[in-house]
């Protein structure tokens, strides 16, 4: 619980307290008091306050951080000439009334003060005039300075009194900010930062947060102790968004969140870094392709593929995947079909009202389904609104809007089959590649035969482009098999493997055999549009690993991708941290469409053994800890900006670098109008239902 303060609020604080049973110093339900400074000046109970405080904090029922009226005190109290003026006159008053101990016991406990403090695992920042994010948990002049005194511009009002930088308006952290300082007549959340100094000592309240609920509780006080030079402000904005309209509201993207060096607070992986040349490529894809920013509440991560296998004839095998596990400490993993379609978002609500209030989007119906770059998954909208009513009737007879207390979802699917969104790649790359070299190859075995039936010796010749041919065509079979004619939605199978949120919820903390039954039941419901996805789970500790091999070969030598393997638990840690959320361990002739047609003659997978996988389980790793944080972020209610930040970073670290010198100018003068300064009804305006 954190409190502003001020000397008056001994009484407001008295009268609270003595709802309590438990006394005075100790705070309701085993929870600890945070004091936001300014304990001392303007009221007549300065050291009713201080002994209360120190009394408290001895206790351990307490914390307490300096704010500026203590260091001004301090500086008095050891001889150094300072103005008499705020309120000091009464504290020097007061004290002196007091014994020469509690003077020294008083004056040590304020000169020992730190500037803030970084509570719950960095989720929760108190100080006494706010914090920036570069300041947290640093120690330094600057830093305290900042802590007392917040931010100001130079200038005096029309009062004579500083002129205050809003630092708020601009707050990207993670972390909650809770000060005070500059009293107001209400508190008001902007950007995940509170000023509850609500001018106890000036007739207002004394106001505490109740942390984490985030819950406010006020008691007024019990007169003016002291009039103020300036009135108390009076915020008309509404909660979450700034208080002028030249602040940073909620319900704003500012190109400026995306361009440049940035750093991502994650609660999976600490700080993530995108470097500029890869915010500046990601730039363009989502300002000329991608949908409504409000939308994209979650991007997927790639999917690194295990270690090389050791087997003579194959790159990739189970054994190395479930070795990868064993070594990090995971002891049971879930091996999941692996479908060959696109991997697609699929957002569908109740109906367009609860679209409108959940998300800020009007006109578009119940929902969304986007490509895992942002981009709208089909282009006729008819199709789309036939796949999002299937959906939304499979959820109602599944009984998962009851059953989730929710009114929307959103799950994470691959769509098949691959030709629907891959159209444009099949026949410009893949069809036109297999077409040429079947034509060409054809065409030099036949020369060849011609040849060798003039007695002309071919030698090696012939056999090697017949195999050549004959890897060819099994390059065009192996993609063939994902392509088929798309006429209607008959024509679609949407296979999901995760429902990544609902109302309240980030369905992160669930296993996967959770998510697979909720697919299973989405296939009960409509099995004509819903694929099941055939799995297996592995105890790892029992070298229980044989049955899932054997079912790998049998899909694979039908043809089929391959699997993903995933530890039980949908978030696990090892000894060096997060442990790979997934591993894709696909078959030879699939990665005929990765690699090319003759990947598997000798000398082409020799070299491939060499292939490295370390940067890509890194980005895997950073792609899923920003995926994560986004989809907690937007059930939170945060701002629509703060769940942007984690989007667009992933697709930044997809995006191939380039020179930022090329964009910077053009993107700040007149592109990226998607991103730039656009007003949208936030999720911070429109605050989760609570059930």
């Amino acid at each position: 619980m954190c409190t502003g303060a001020s000397t008056s609020w001994y009484y407001s604080w008295n009268a609270w307290a003595t709802r309590w049973p438990t006394g005075l110093a100790l705070t309701p339900e085993g929870r600890k008091a945070v004091f936001v400074g300014d304990l001392v000046d303007r009221g007549p109970g300065v050291t009713k306050v201080l002994k209360l405080v120190m009394s408290m904090v001895e206790d351990g029922a307490a914390l307490c951080v300096a704010g500026n009226h203590e260091s001004k005190l301090v500086r008095k109290l050891k001889g150094r000439n300072v103005q008499v003026s705020h309120g000091l006159a009464e504290s020097l008053e007061q004290l002196e009334n007091e014994s020469p101990s509690f003077r020294e016991g008083a004056a040590r406990f304020l000169d020992g003060l730190i500037s803030h403090y970084v509570l719950d695992d960095g989720e929760l920042v108190v100080a006494h005039a706010g914090m920036k994010v570069e300041y947290q948990g640093r120690a330094s002049a600057r830093v305290r300075d900042f802590c007392l005194y917040g931010e100001t511009t130079g200038e005096t009002d029309e009062w004579g009194l500083p002129v205050r930088g809003n630092w708020a308006a601009d707050y990207r952290g993670r972390a909650m900010v809770v000060y005070g300082h500059t009293p107001v007549a209400e508190p008001a959340w902007l950007n995940r930062t509170i000023n509850i100094d609500t001018g106890c000592v000036f007739g207002g309240n004394l106001t505490a947060l109740r942390y984490p609920e985030q819950e406010l509780v006020s008691v007024p006080a019990g007169r003016v102790y002291y009039e103020p030079v300036k009135p108390l402000s009076e915020p008309d904005h509404a909660e979450g968004t700034p208080a002028s309209a030249e602040d940073r509201g909620a319900n704003l993207l500012d190109i400026d969140d995306v361009i440049g060096k940035r750093i991502v607070a994650t609660r999976l992986r600490g700080n993530i870094t995108v470097r500029e040349e890869n915010a500046a490529a990601a730039l363009e894809v989502m300002s000329r392709f991608a949908l409504d920013p409000r939308w994209l509440v979650y991007l997927p991560p790639t999917i690194s593929p295990g270690d090389t296998s050791r087997l003579p004839d194959l790159l990739e095998h189970p054994a190395e995947v479930f070795t990868y596990y064993r070594n990090n400490g995971v002891s049971r993993v879930v091996c999941e079909e692996k479908h060959m379609g696109s991997r697609a978002i699929v957002v569908v609500g109740q109906d367009a009202e609860v679209i409108e209030r959940r998300f800020g989007i009007t006109g578009e119906g119940i929902g969304t389904c986007y490509t895992r770059t942002g981009r709208r998954f089909f282009e006729d909208r008819n199709l789309e609104s036939q796949l999002l009513e299937r959906v939304r009737s499979a959820l109602t007879a599944a009984g998962l809007w009851e059953e989730l207390s929710t009114d929307w979802a959103v799950l994470d699917c691959e769509l098949m089959p691959w030709s629907v969104k891959a159209q444009e790649l099949l026949r410009a790359q893949y069809a036109a590649v297999g077409a040429a070299a079947r034509a060409s190859l054809a065409s030099a075995k036949s020369l060849l035969k011609q040849t060798a039936n003039r007695g002309v010796g071919v030698g090696a010749a012939l056999p090697g482009i017949e195999e050549r041919l004959h890897l060819a065509e099994l390059y065009s079979d192996a993609y063939a098999r994902y392509c088929w004619p798309v006429t209607s939605l008959a024509d679609i199978q949407l296979a999901p493997f995760h429902l990544l949120a609902s109302e309240g919820h980030a369905h992160t903390d669930k296993d996967h055999l959770w998510h697979m039954n909720v697919a299973a039941r989405l296939s009960q419901a409509d099995p004509a549009l819903f694929k099941e996805t055939q799995h297996h789970v592995v105890d790892l500790t029992a070298s229980d690993e044989t049955d899932a091999t054997h079912w790998w070969e049998e899909l694979t030598g039908k043809g089929g991708e391959g699997m993903v393997v995933k530890p039980l638990d949908f978030i696990a840690t090892g000894q060096r941290g997060l442990v790979q959320p997934a591993m894709k361990c696909r078959g030879a002739e699939y990665l005929r469409i990765i690699y090319g047609p003759e990947y598997s003659m000798p000398d082409n997978i020799g070299r491939l053994r060499n292939r490295g996988v370390s940067a890509k389980r890194s980005l895997a790793v950073r792609e899923f800890a920003l995926g994560v944080e986004g989809l907690h972020r937007f059930v939170e209610g945060e701002p629509l900006y703060r769940v942007h930040e984690c989007t667009f970073a992933v697709l930044a670290l997809e995006s191939e670098p380039v020179d930022p010198r090329v964009m910077r100018e053009g993107v700040r003068t007149a592109g990226a109008t998607t991103i730039s300064r656009i007003k949208h009804s936030a999720p911070g305006r429109n605050p989760p239902r609570r059930s």
